[in-house]
């Protein structure tokens, strides 16, 4: 950098903290393992309370994944940003901390609580983010160290933004499915979209209108929380016909499983215009007036479905 106007400038700049190099987003648990006694990184556990007491990687906080999540009627909206912001502050986050987030590693549908919280701390505007590949599971098969012991750090004075570049509302998502100029993509399992089944919350079985179906179990080693290499999901990505450059809304019921999604995309492939419709298809089907859907099963098949859910909950 000859210009020496320029040299002082980007010197302000990092020696203020306003440019952070970008973690990246998949860590094993050997190189978390690495990186545990650097002053900057924060492990995230979000699994229970109770799990986190009887273990946890030494120095990770306690951060549950409830407390990232909307309200139990519509759980994939954000929660208000005074509680995202007091949440963020406890943590002692800032946007020069690395923060990553660990689940318990049990299934693919795990990675999606990982994946959502990633996401949200993006839309906060933290990007020094990973996602322990294989949560606490590839922690413990490794034999790498856990303890009991409480945590503690000093709260930070961090005041989050929404990034609304990254979210889809309701109201987005009509107009984009209107004008067809973005790729839907519904990250459920198959029963889902096809209408066989619903979220308890969703008001109707069905999908949205042109959606293809990505089901998010795919982009991990069968039978495992493991995300695959890059490598193995650049030729998902083709194979799946996820069109680069175009952009894609990655919905699911709640934007839990459009989490993994998203991240796959976003994160892994590096298509910057992945974004998430986080209310999804509970969000969709609690519209005041009746939107638009594909495969709706007739009357006789919702009722159907009403009572198999209904039965599940006895």
């Amino acid at each position: 950098m000859k210009n020496p106007l320029l040299r002082l400038f980007a010197a302000t700049l990092f020696a203020s903290g306003a440019v952070c190099a970008s973690a990246q987003p998949l860590l094993t648990a050997q190189e978390l393992n690495g990186k545990l006694n650097a002053p900057d990184v924060r492990v995230l556990d979000i699994r229970d309370p109770k799990s986190y007491v009887e273990n946890h990687i030494p120095g990770a906080l306690n951060a549950p994944y409830g407390a990232w999540r909307g309200p139990a009627g519509n759980p994939g909206e954000l929660p208000d940003i005074k509680k995202l912001t007091a949440l963020v502050q406890s943590l002692g986050l800032t946007p020069q901390t690395h923060a990553v987030v660990v689940s318990s590693g049990k299934d693919e549908t795990d990675f999606g609580a990982a994946a959502r919280v990633y996401w949200t701390l993006k839309v906060l505007g933290l990007n020094n983010l990973s996602v322990l590949n294989g949560g606490l599971k590839a922690w413990t098969q490794a034999g790498l160290p856990l303890n009991n012991a409480p945590a503690k750090v000093a709260a930070s004075q961090f005041v989050p933004t929404i990034n609304q570049e990254m979210i889809v509302t309701r109201d987005e998502a009509i107009s984009l499915v209107k004008s067809g100029k973005a790729q839907l993509v519904d990250a459920r399992p198959s029963d889902f979209f096809r209408g066989d089944t619903r979220h308890v919350a969703a008001k109707v079985p069905g999908t949205l209108p042109g959606a293809t179906n990505v089901e998010h179990s795919q982009w991990f080693k069968p039978g495992t929380s493991q995300f695959v290499s890059t490598d193995e999901a650049k030729k998902l990505g083709q194979s799946l016909n996820i069109k680069s450059g175009e952009e894609t809304i990655n919905f699911c019921n709640t934007g839990h499983w459009a989490a993994t999604n998203w991240f796959a995309l976003s994160e892994v492939l590096g298509q910057k215009d992945a974004k998430m419709y986080a209310g999804s298809m509970v969000d969709w089907t609690q519209a005041p007036d009746a939107l638009p859907m594909d495969n709706v099963p007739n009357r006789a098949k919702q009722l159907l479905i009403d009572a198999k859910i209904w039965w599940a909950s006895k």
